[in-house]
């Protein structure tokens, strides 16, 4: 990988992916094991679990899935549904020694939600804060300016430190959320490098980690840019060249892709600046340009 210091979390262990949903359905333990085990050995960090609404229907199956992850990997794992329930059985489930006592990721803690960072009771965890989200006058609403994502991510952090005194900065990761490229009418994406700017920048939060799925930027876009190479793979690196200097270290990906930085001369990275500085449908017509030459 060509980043320096970027920790990659696996995100393949989720039944977005159609072969990994066939896994489940199948009760194949044994493919959730191999996936893991292909994970790791490509450098995940951590891996992600996400068993999707059977999370909530079929706690048993989660809990074989935590226990038979751990059998083959030595990689601590982070636990994806925003729910305290399900989130309290995984931290109960999860071995310690098994993972070199490192710590488990909860993913994530909302606004909505900040009555999760109780679970320490259980375990200490590391969080992934969700700040493309805040409560405003008791009802949830997304983030539209860097400022909202940095004032939120502050806000959560003290939050967390309100409610219990055993996080520190490094337990912090928080979440921009990246947006799809091809429909970003917004600024989305602008916004989120922005933000992570802010972040990054601010002493009060100095320690933290700042991270993204990044595989939502490409989605409904074609394979190909106009230059020929693989579109949704160049977007993720035009991303990461501009996000990393500014402190984006972590990464929701699929970690046996090759995450490079680019030249300021590459065609998508170009591109890719021009777009994310425009807005409405002038963004949607210079976002063509990315996949259609002239």
């Amino acid at each position: 990988m060509g980043f320096d210091n970027l920790t990659i979390i696996g995100e393949r262990i989720n039944p977005g992916f159609r072969s990994v949903a066939a896994l489940f359905d199948n009760d194949d333990i044994a493919g959730i094991q191999a996936l893991a085990v292909r994970q790791a050995e490509a450098g995940a960090a951590y891996l992600n679990v996400n068993c999707g609404r059977r999370s909530l229907t079929d706690p048993d199956f989660l809990r074989r899935v935590i226990e038979a992850i751990q059998d083959v990997v030595d990689v601590p794992l982070s636990f994806d549904f925003p729910n305290a329930g399900v989130q309290e059985l995984c931290l109960n489930v999860y071995d310690f020694d098994k993972a070199g006592g490192r710590k488990p990721i909860v993913n994530s803690i909302a606004q909505t939600r900040l009555d999760m960072f109780a679970l320490t009771r259980i375990c200490p965890f590391k969080v992934i804060l969700m700040a493309s989200e805040r409560v405003e006058e008791g009802v949830g609403r997304s983030n539209r300016t860097a400022g909202e994502i940095h004032e939120t991510a502050r806000q959560l952090i003290e939050a967390a430190h309100q409610s219990t005194g055993s996080f520190e900065m490094d337990d912090f990761i928080i979440d921009v959320s990246i947006s799809t490229m091809a429909a970003d009418r917004d600024g989305l994406t602008r916004m989120a490098l922005d933000g992570i700017g802010l972040i990054g920048s601010d002493p009060a939060l100095k320690g933290v980690h700042i991270m993204g799925g990044l595989s939502n930027i490409g989605q409904q876009m074609p394979a190909r840019a106009a230059d020929g190479s693989p579109l949704g793979q160049k977007l993720e690196n035009a991303f990461l060249t501009d996000a990393v200097p500014l402190g984006f270290d972590f990464l929701l990906g699929t970690p046996w892709k090759d995450y490079a930085p680019l030249g300021d001369d590459d065609y998508v990275l170009k591109t890719f600046r021009e777009v994310i500085a425009l807005s409405g449908m002038d963004a949607l017509r210079a976002t063509r340009r990315l996949y259609r030459a002239g």
